[in-house]
């Protein structure tokens, strides 16, 4: 069953189709519901789509879906475009550096702040280059520090880039676990190698250490690498 969920109004309607379902059939556990994220309204409505149902257990970027819906002139699916840039000042010289630009922070930032306000989980779409593994990594990469759980992978090849992203690097962990270690509870303010710590840094340091400690629970190789 996959509905066309635009706004919280269809998620209230598939609750109705779900519950007689779990009815019909005496299921004892709850039927949870995922939404990806690719029409204009659908972003427009992200917030309440994300609070709409207890059932709701995350949000996924369904960007080439969303890209057609804002006539986006792109047929790449996730990712950058080249045409889609800023260019510095001519140099002395005439030459002009070009930065590329992320296509997809605006609408990854509102689904990331929808699905925290909500206590739900933000997922990156898929991304159709398969061969330019490092594109891919790279946007995976950026989903993740915006605060993406995962993505999906299209490509067997994309699974140990997935897995490799979103497992917290072991470096950042053990500063994060130091930062825990120096500000137990989080009260008060410390310097650790010149830079202040405080209960604002030492939430960032508990985000960390929670998700590697659940990477670690399900992934004996990376526990070893955390230390855990």
């Amino acid at each position: 069953m996959v509905p066309k969920v635009e706004g919280a109004w269809d998620i209230h309607y598939l609750d109705q189709l779900l519950a007689q379902i779990e009815a019909k059939h005496g299921l004892r556990r709850p039927i949870l519901t995922h939404a990806i994220l690719e029409t204009a309204e659908g972003v427009n409505n992200v917030t309440a789509i994300a609070g709409a149902s207890p059932r709701m257990h995350g949000i996924s970027l369904g960007p080439a879906d969303l890209a057609a819906s804002r006539a986006m002139k792109t047929t790449r699916v996730g990712g950058g475009h080249p045409g889609y840039k800023v260019l510095a000042d001519p140099s002395a010289e005439g030459a002009r550096a070009a930065a590329p630009q992320d296509l997809w922070h605006y609408t990854i930032a509102r689904m990331v702040d929808a699905c925290a306000v909500a206590g739900i989980k933000p997922f990156y779409g898929p991304f159709a280059d398969f061969a330019d593994e490092e594109a891919c990594e790279t946007q995976f990469r950026n989903a993740f520090i915006m605060g993406c759980s995962g993505a999906w992978t299209l490509h067997p090849s994309q699974i140990p880039i997935a897995k490799r992203v979103f497992s917290p690097d072991p470096a950042e962990v053990a500063a994060a676990q130091k930062i825990l270690a120096a500000l137990p509870g989080g009260g008060g303010a410390v310097m650790i190698d010149g830079r202040m710590q405080d209960d604002a840094t030492w939430k960032q340091a508990k985000v960390l250490v929670d998700l590697a400690q659940g990477v670690a629970a399900k992934d004996p190789e990376m526990a070893g690498q955390y230390g855990l």
